[in-house]
């Protein structure tokens, strides 16, 4: 196994911190369906939290939980939403390993902009799987991504997925 330490380089995504930001956030009003661009990758809703891909992933599958109340502070959190958020977090990873089989995965929040949140006043989960090798020359040196698939093939891919597990 190769001891070195890679860092996980996403420098597209600067593009997205440096941008003008729409005053609406586009995760809050997602507790039904609607006709939205982001409905398409909305993957579940449970009671206080939902989960959709990132439009920005930094690896193909890249997940995101969040609460539908607008909140920047994990500590604000009611008890219900914390608990919901990481069970559906838990189930998030468990469908993501059944449909992709990574090697392994990065979970966490990035809490306010100095730690690198794009969307500081409305905490996320990010569920980032990987693969060995998974960091290659492209990002790098071109600037850009290599991902797989549309994110709307991977949203139906994983939302068949999900409705699989419920039934299990």
């Amino acid at each position: 196994m190769d001891s070195v330490k890679r860092p996980l380089w996403a420098p597209w995504r600067i593009d997205f911190l440096r941008a003008k930001k729409d005053k609406k956030c586009f995760l809050c009003g997602q507790e039904k369906a609607t006709d939205s661009e982001e409905e398409k990758i909305i993957i579940a809703r449970g009671r206080t939290v939902f989960a959709l891909l990132n439009r920005y992933p930094y690896n193909s599958g890249h997940l995101m939980i969040a609460p539908y109340r607008h909140t920047g502070d994990i500590s604000e959190l009611s008890a219900e939403e914390r608990n919901e958020l990481m069970e559906m977090s838990v189930k998030a990873k468990e469908v993501l390993h059944k449909l992709m089989k990574p090697d392994g995965y990065n979970i966490g929040f990035n809490l306010g902009a100095a730690a690198g949140a794009g969307v500081a006043d409305h905490i996320h989960m990010h569920i980032v799987p990987r693969w060995n090798g998974d960091t290659n020359f492209m990002p790098v040196l071109a600037d850009t991504r290599v991902v797989p698939e549309t994110l709307e093939k991977t949203a139906e891919l994983l939302m068949r997925a999900w409705q699989n597990k419920n039934e299990n």
